[in-house]
């Protein structure tokens, strides 16, 4: 009879997988969220003459229509709609990471740029079409088409930077 892994040995790798996929989240969800608020600053200038207006927005989660009318930076509306943003990313990147770790190898540069352009994609279609209007993420309504299109192409790259990043350094130990 082979030796089978116990219930218990299958739970921690199970563990150590989830473990692993949320530290990686964590990284790819911050390069991506730091990524996508530069593009909504230099829109926010474009579009709405307010770099900080899109990323103020973002805050109406909790402060509604004042946080949309807000074109000035404060602590309140502009703190609370990056932090919003950035879990915001982390969320979208643990379905980044996911798709990269069901992989039994490592994924090409190729396969990486596809993964972070896919969710960046479905990110883009749930926030703008699927989401009820209390909980998009605000900025839209500051912003033309070809901005928003320039911050989920900045959030696909900075997703997929962390993995680019990572295979980088592999070959460099090498």
């Amino acid at each position: 009879m082979l030796n089978q892994p116990t219930h218990s040995q299958l739970y921690s790798r199970h563990m150590k997988t989830m473990a692993s996929t949320l530290k990686k989240a964590l990284l790819s969800g911050s390069y991506a969220s730091i990524a996508s608020a530069l593009a909504l600053l230099a829109g926010g200038v474009r579009d709405c003459r307010s770099a900080i207006a899109p990323v103020n927005a973002v805050s109406h989660w909790i402060w509604d229509e004042k946080a949309l009318r807000r074109h000035e930076s404060s602590f309140r509306y502009t703190a609370s709609g990056y932090v919003i943003h950035h879990l915001a990313s982390i969320f979208w990147a643990l379905a980044y990471e996911q798709m990269a770790c069901r992989r039994r190898r490592r994924p090409s540069k190729m396969e990486i740029a596809a993964d972070a352009a896919t969710v960046a994609a479905v990110a883009c279609v749930v926030d703008m079409r699927c989401t009820p209007r209390r909980l998009t993420p605000g900025f839209e309504r500051h912003l033309s088409n070809k901005s928003l299109w320039a911050v989920y192409a900045a959030f696909s790259v900075g997703l997929a930077l962390h993995g680019l990043l990572q295979d980088s350094d592999r070959r460099d130990v090498k």
